[in-house]
C-alpha cells in the first residue's frame, strides 16, 4: 500500500512533534527513536558554517547535549510540513530578555519515519 502525501504529513508532522517535545521537556532520551542511522547535521555553531555530524550516534550526542540544558529552553514558533520535509522555527533562550536569545530554523528531512538529515540557520547580527 503506498502511502498517500496526506499520510506522509501526518507522520512527519508527528515525528516533529516529538522531536521538539525532548527538547522542550530537557528529555534527551526522547531523541533515540526519531534518528536513522545515517542522518546528517549540519548546527547552527561555530560560524560561518557550522559544524557537520554524520551519523546517528554522532547526531544524538549533539542533540543530546543540546536537550539536556536546563539552563536555556526553545520556543517553537512554527513548523511546516511538505511530504517528508519540515521548517520548524523557533527562538533558542538563554535568559528572559530579548539580548539573551536567538532565532533560527531548522530544515529537516525525514525517511521513512525517522530523521536523515538536519540543518541548523540562526539570524545573525
Amino acid at each position: 500500500m503506498t502511502a498517500t502525501l496526506a499520510d506522509l504529513e501526518a507522520r512527519t508532522a508527528d515525528l516533529m512533534r516529538r522531536f521538539n517535545e525532548a527538547f522542550l521537556r530537557h528529555e534527551p532520551a526522547l531523541l533515540d527513536e526519531l534518528v536513522a542511522e545515517d542522518c546528517e547535521l549540519e548546527n547552527t555553531s561555530p560560524a560561518p558554517d557550522g559544524s557537520r555530524h554524520v551519523g546517528r550516534e554522532a547526531c544524538l550526542a549533539l542533540w543530546r547535549d543540546i536537550a539536556a540544558n536546563r539552563a536555556a529552553w526553545f520556543e517553537p514558533e512554527r513548523t511546516v510540513v511538505c511530504g517528508e520535509r519540515a521548517i520548524i522555527q523557533w527562538r533558542y533562550r538563554w535568559g528572559e530578555g530579548a539580548a539573551e536569545s536567538v532565532r533560527g530554523v531548522n530544515l529537516m528531512r525525514v525517511h521513512d519515519g525517522l530523521i536523515v538529515e538536519a540543518q541548523g540557520y540562526v539570524k545573525g547580527g
